[in-house]
């Protein structure tokens, strides 16, 4: 049974590209239908959104609030170390973790909850590596309701 749903941000919940303005404004993109299968499909299904990410923005911050995603963990490194520390904080095993990323960054986490029973996902998107572990890879790009497809797959099993 699946707790938790951790989520990469840069080219699964947004398309990977970042928009810099002339001020250093930057602008990231969200697709409304992950959004909805966030805030209002995991928790019907028991299930805790996380956000490990490797970068920092604001922008992020204020998208999690709106979705009412409390653990959110940016500028990260080590995602699988970071991981650890959340399945101890909940005693959570990594049988009950799906994982939704699209590049190498998120290799070492999909490949731990894939070897210990836990299920990965990838945008249409992603690139070969990742493609080619995931158990679920959708019909949807990064940031094009992938995400979604994702939470509605997984509430399937």
């Amino acid at each position: 049974m699946i707790k938790f749903l951790v989520m990469d941000v840069d080219g699964t919940l947004t398309d990977g590209k970042i928009y810099m303005g002339n001020s250093g404004e930057m602008m990231k993109a969200f697709n409304i239908n992950d959004g909805c299968g966030i805030h209002d499909l995991l928790p019907q299904n028991n299930i805790l959104p996380v956000i490990i990410t490797g970068r920092k923005s604001a922008i992020l911050e204020n998208r999690c609030r709106e979705l009412g995603i409390t653990e959110l963990h940016q500028g990260i490194s080590d995602k699988l170390d970071k991981l650890d520390e959340i399945l101890k904080k909940y005693n959570g095993i990594y049988e009950n973790v799906a994982y939704i990323g699209d590049d190498i960054n998120d290799l070492d986490c999909m490949n731990m909850i894939s070897q210990r029973g836990g299920i990965v996902g990838s945008p249409r998107d992603a690139v070969k590596q990742v493609k080619e572990i995931a158990s679920f890879v959708s019909e949807k790009n990064g940031g094009d309701g992938a995400v979604r497809e994702f939470i509605e797959w997984i509430r399937q099993l």
